[in-house]
Formats: structure tokens, sequence, C-alpha cells
């Protein structure tokens, strides 16, 4: 049985999650919002706790058509998109875009190339402590380089461009975090501090960063993120950076275009050789994990307190004179699907994972020539099985022939 239209059915936001619109419908309405989820929705599979969505209920409290309404909530599409196309964690998004949804807050599932907002142009960025937010006015080459983004998933597909996005950050963060060159020329970090200080300004009455997150570092670095990762995820530019030592010289030269390279002495590591050597003629890096649709309660979770007094410590921390951005997002749970890349060895402390990814040393060069030929010894192999499969299904004579 349908259920009735409502008063004020109020539309969902792009890529609102379906809890946290029913949630908003309920508190618009006065009602409880646990009894109308249990309403307008379905165990996932008989015996389970998680719900999803109703269609054809939720159409019918709004009088919204299915197809309208699933333009809207990935989690009402049939068939059901990639989820690995989203990011695994929702999160809120541009505060002015959700002042237009009344109700409560707006949470949402956002794909992984959206980092800002256009309309506004404010800061979404990766999923973090929930902040208003940031204004990008001061700062118009985040803002283009958003656009630029969405070029690059246009040309290479949205694999290719998750995997080059979040490798140029996890580059970008070892120059800010071990960038030391002598002299008074221009380098790029130098670049991404003045960004900081205008996102994460200093709060004289708090005596505090209370604007502090760290996704707002993201966002300092983000245009030449954007300006490396065409060079990632180009298989000619991959090709050339795991190439003889005359094609590295290309690729690290048009690196050194676009950011401060080399940006320390090598005998210290290098994350972009690094990369070079150990990844570049690996298949692009996917996400670790991905949102599963529904819930088991009709209530949006709050901020848990451990989250809350993590990001109290981030503030103490950045209110320090000695502080190291570059460090902080290396530590993010943002960049571990390339900091993963490679499942062996495996590190006790991340600190661990972090130095590996910088490593140039004969070990690591030896390792990777290692299984690289293992690689295309099993490829050959293949080649040669499927040869040889194809020349007897050749020999046979047609049973028509035979006759």
């Amino acid at each position: 049985m349908l259920l009735p239209r409502l008063p004020d059915p109020v539309p969902p936001a792009r890529h609102e999650i379906a809890v946290s619109y029913i949630s908003r419908l309920a508190t618009l309405h006065g009602m409880d919002s646990q009894t109308l989820w249990m309403q307008a929705t379905r165990p996932k599979r008989e015996g389970a706790s998680r719900r999803v969505p109703i269609p054809e209920q939720l159409a019918a409290l709004t009088g919204r058509n299915v197809h309208a309404l699933a333009g809207a909530l990935p989690e009402l599409r049939d068939p059901l998109p990639d989820w690995a196309m989203f990011r695994h964690a929702t999160q809120s998004g541009c505060h002015l875009c959700d002042a237009r949804h009344p109700g409560g807050r707006v949470v949402r599932l956002l794909p992984h190339h959206t980092y800002v907002c256009l309309r506004h142009g404010t800061w979404i960025g990766p999923p973090d402590i929930d902040h208003p937010a940031a204004g990008l006015a001061q700062l118009p080459e985040v803002i283009d380089a958003q656009r630029r983004h969405h070029v690059l998933v246009r040309r290479y597909g949205w694999e290719a461009a998750y995997d080059a996005v979040l490798t140029a950050f996890m580059l970008c963060a070892h120059i800010w975090a071990d960038g030391r060159l002598p002299g008074e020329d221009f380098h790029v970090w130098h670049t991404w501090d003045s960004r900081t200080y205008a996102l994460i300004p200093y709060d004289h009455a708090a005596k505090s960063y209370s604007s502090y997150s760290t996704s707002k570092l993201f966002a300092a670095v983000y245009p030449e993120v954007i300006g490396l990762a065409p060079l990632i995820a180009s298989p000619y530019w991959r090709q050339l950076a795991c190439g003889t030592t005359t094609e590295q010289s290309r690729f690290f030269a048009e690196v050194g275009k676009r950011v401060t390279y080399p940006y320390r002495k090598k005998e210290h590591g290098d994350a972009v050789a690094h990369w070079a050597i150990a990844d570049a003629w690996r298949p692009p890096s996917t996400p670790l994990t991905t949102y599963t649709p529904g819930q088991v309660r009709g209530k949006l979770s709050p901020l848990h307190a451990s989250r809350a007094a993590r990001h109290a410590n981030s503030v103490k921390w950045y209110s320090r004179i000695n502080r190291n951005q570059g460090r902080t997002l290396l530590f993010h749970n943002h960049l571990k699907p390339v900091l993963l890349r490679d499942k062996t060895p495996q590190y006790v402390k991340w600190e661990g994972t972090v130095w590996h990814s910088s490593r140039t040393d004969a070990l690591i060069k030896e390792e990777v020539a290692r299984r690289r030929k293992e690689l295309q010894d099993g490829a050959a192999r293949l080649r040669h099985q499927r040869t040889l499969h194809e020349g007897s299904n050749g020999s046979q004579p047609d049973a028509d022939h035979s006759i």
C-alpha cells in the first residue's frame, strides 16, 4: 500500500543519501524520522537489519516520479551505480547549496572528482570534520583547478583520473613535507604556505587557528595537483616514466615545469622517482572500500566524540610553530589507496609506509625489476597458450566437410 502524499514534499539535494532526505521530510512535517524511515524502506534482503529505500513509496510521499528522485538520490537508481565511482564515506557539501534545502543537515555521497562547488566557489574537499565549506574568492586558481579536473575525467575516465589525482596529492605532500632547497629562488611550497594562511587565518580572539581542518590543506595544493595529474593519467607519460634513463629524464623535466623538482637531495629519498620506478607500470589504483547503500536506523549519525577530540588535537598541533602540513596530508585517510598500492612489505607503523613511498635505493629497484620480469613472463606464457589453443582449434576439420 502506497503512503499518502506529504503536504510539503521538498525536493532532494543532488547526491543526497536517502536517510538524509527522509529525515528532512520527517522534521519538516513534525514526524518521527524512524517511523517514516520504516514506512519508506524495506530490508535489503530477507532477515537483514540494513534497510534500503523503496522508490515507489518515496514517489508517493513526495508526488515526484521515481526517475526524478533517482536523478538526485543515487540509492534509488536502477540499476544501482558502480559505488566505486563515489567516495566510500558520506559528507556535507557546500553550505550555500544546503541552505536551499530546509529540514536539517544535508548529507551527500559525492563522486571522487568533486572538490569544489563551482556555483558558489567553495571548497568541499575530501571528507573531514563538518565545517562550513571554505570560500575560495581569494584563490580563483583553486576554482579553475576543479574545471580542469572535470576535463581530466572526461579525457581519461574516472578510474585513471582517480588514481592520477590521489597520486599527485601524495607527490605534492612529499614535496611540501620534505622540500629543502637552498637559495632564495621561488619554490612551490611557498605558494602552498600562502594559500594555507588565506584558508586558515589566525583567530586572535581565540588565540588559535579555530578554522583549521585538514581538508583545507588539500585545497592549498589542489591547483598543482591538477597540473601534475595529466602526466600520471596519460599512458604516454607513464611509459616514459618507467622507460629508459633518457625517457625518464624527459618525464622528470616535465614534472619540474609544474612543481619544484627535484625538491631535495636524491640520497634522502624521492617520491616522484619512486613512483616512476615502482608504480608507473602498474594499473591505476582503485578505492580500498566502497559505499554500502542503506542504513539500519532512520537517523543521521552524530559526530563521534573521538573524531571531535582528534580534531581538537589537530588544531593544537597546527598552532605550533614547527608544523609540517605535507606530513599531515600523508597521514590522512584520503591518500591511503595510493600509499597502500604496494601490498608488500607491510609496515607496523604508518611512518614506514610513508617512508617506503619515497624509496629509490638499490633494493627497491631490484625488487621492482624482479616483479616486472615475472609479470612479463606470465603475459608471454599466456600469449603462447592462447596461440596454441587457436592453432589447435583451426586444425580441426569442419564436421560438414568430413562426411
